[in-house]
């Protein structure tokens, strides 16, 4: 596994947490990473993609000004602060190495991913 993705466990709704993906390959940091998540029964759906450089990031509208993501200039580490988070947020929650430097809702341009971690909302 390249990705490691940690952070994740129970919280209220309303709360916040922050989850973190390291990459071990030296070189990820030339490319985009994204987050998304998969709760029991549905398929796993994008949440938000950050590029290699920190200074473009895209979300899906579900979480767009609750979720901010965000990395350091070549650093291959990203971070998922969630705020506001609501029971629907529960899923269990995948970074993912990005085939190139600016990232993309698209799944398939996903090369490599993390184990998950896991994010539940109590209501």
């Amino acid at each position: 596994v390249q990705l490691q993705a940690s952070g994740g466990g129970l919280v209220q709704a309303g709360g916040s947490l922050t989850l973190s993906c390291a990459d071990r390959r030296r070189t990820s940091s030339n490319n985009a990473v994204g987050w998304f998540r998969q709760a029991p029964g549905k398929e796993r759906e994008f949440v938000a993609t950050i590029s290699w450089d920190g200074g473009s990031a895209y979300y899906a509208d579900s979480v767009k000004g609750r979720f901010t993501i965000s990395r350091e200039k070549g650093q291959s580490t990203v971070y998922l602060q969630m705020s506001s988070l609501k029971s629907e947020d529960t899923a269990v929650y995948y970074c993912a190495r990005h085939r190139r430097s600016f990232g993309s809702s698209n799944i398939q341009d996903y090369n490599a991913w993390g184990q998950g971690t896991q994010v539940t909302v109590s209501s």
